[in-house]
């Protein structure tokens, strides 16, 4: 039987003490495997606020979880996470499934999965719960957007996934997968409307990876399309001046339906070998807002583009650094202005105090605000916040 390659190839061992998914942690095949975490986390910025009210400092930076999976027999397996967490205004300690799944194995080139499964994007998304997995207080956020988690981290539906060696010549590993994603809108009081529904009636993607002959090397594509409706009630303070002017008919109550189609393709290459791990990718996301009141809610058309460049260096069992440049454009139409891009150089050092805790220390150097919240800045807008500016975080996180 073929064990899958860690998702993390210098933390092979944190990742498989945390990550219920891995085949490395089955021993009997009848043990129940339990797995938990607890992170708490601090941040502070020298200017703008960011995920939380980070100027003044802050501790809303919390994570908890808990998973069980169980082998039923040689090739099924069943699994569950439980998660909570806290991040300024998101999350308030709801406790909710983060990932289930009921895994059928037929051969190394076919099995099956189906429930809320992790969504195979770029190279590290499987990542995103498992703080021991990585080196990155925060990945990339132009790539691994922590704000977007509840789209992006898993999919309600199916997926069939297979490994092909290729003797000589490496192997490939395919996933494809379709379902929809549940979410609770989290409302933004920076705007003139409330999210009423979300709906997503369908999700679809894959990922191709290719592991070269070359030990430690891989390169893929991922590629993914997601169906979204949003129904929003406008403030009548926001519409009744166009209603007045004619704009809108007399029966208009402030209720706009918005379709919203997007597309996200993700490039990927990784070298992980010998303590070293190099890691580039590169994408675009196309984002559609088609609106049934476009007078009130004009339609919008954006690429956004997105990319890194990350490596880091176990240098003993206790102690890597890492470093990453992250660049975001939101709109590549118009990359001109604070607004309209943020860079991101990150330096972080991990520490493996114990084989179950470990702390991070991580500092950003920001250069633009795009990825910026008004509603967390007095409402000012990205425009008229700091343009270079500084986040620091520190994060403990214990497992077992």
């Amino acid at each position: 039987m073929r064990v899958r390659p860690p998702w993390v190839s210098l933390l092979l061992l944190a990742a498989a003490r945390v990550s219920a998914q891995s085949d490395a942690e089955v021993s009997d095949p009848m043990d129940l495997q339990v797995h938990g975490f607890v992170s708490q986390g601090f941040l502070v910025t020298t200017d703008n606020n960011y995920l939380a009210e980070s100027e003044s400092g802050s501790f809303e930076f919390t994570e908890v979880g808990i998973n069980f999976t169980k082998p039923l027999g040689q090739d099924f397996r069943v699994g569950l996470q439980l998660f909570a967490r806290d991040l300024g205004p998101a999350g308030n300690y709801r406790v909710n499934p983060d990932w289930f799944y009921l895994d059928y194995r037929y051969r190394d080139w076919f099995g099956f999965r189906a429930g809320r499964v992790k969504l195979p994007f770029g190279l590290y998304n499987e990542v995103n719960d498992i703080d021991a997995a990585r080196v990155p207080v925060l990945l990339p956020q132009s790539t691994y957007p922590i704000g977007n988690r509840d789209y992006l981290l898993a999919q309600t539906g199916g997926e069939v996934y297979g490994y092909f060696k290729l003797d000589r010549a490496g192997a490939f590993d395919y996933r494809l997968y379709g379902g929809t994603i549940y979410v609770v809108a989290e409302q933004n009081s920076n705007t003139p409307y409330r999210i009423t529904r979300v709906n997503i009636p369908y999700v679809a993607g894959g990922r191709l990876m290719y592991e070269t002959p070359l030990e430690g090397l891989r390169a893929g594509a991922s590629l993914q399309r997601i169906s979204m409706d949003l129904d929003l009630a406008f403030d009548s303070a926001a519409w009744m001046p166009l209603q007045m002017a004619g704009m809108l008919p007399d029966d208009f109550n402030g209720d706009v339906a918005v379709d919203l189609p997007v597309v996200l393709w993700m490039g990927s290459i990784e070298y992980a070998a010998h303590d070293l791990q190099l890691a580039v990718e590169y994408g675009r996301w196309y984002v559609k807002a088609e609106s049934d009141v476009p007078a009130l809610f004009p339609d919008v058309e954006q690429h956004s583009e997105r990319m890194y460049g990350l490596v880091a260096y176990r240098f003993s069992e206790w102690f890597v650094p890492s470093f990453y440049y992250s660049l975001l454009f939101p709109d590549t139409s118009d990359r001109t202005g604070r607004d309209k891009r943020q860079q991101d150089f990150a330096l972080t050092t991990r520490f493996d105090l114990t084989e179950h805790w470990l702390i991070k220390l991580e500092l950003h150097y920001l250069n633009g605000t795009a990825a910026l919240a008004s509603n967390l800045n007095d409402n000012r807008p990205q425009r008229r916040l700091t343009r270079d500016w500084l986040l620091f975080l520190a994060k403990t996180t214990a497992y077992f």
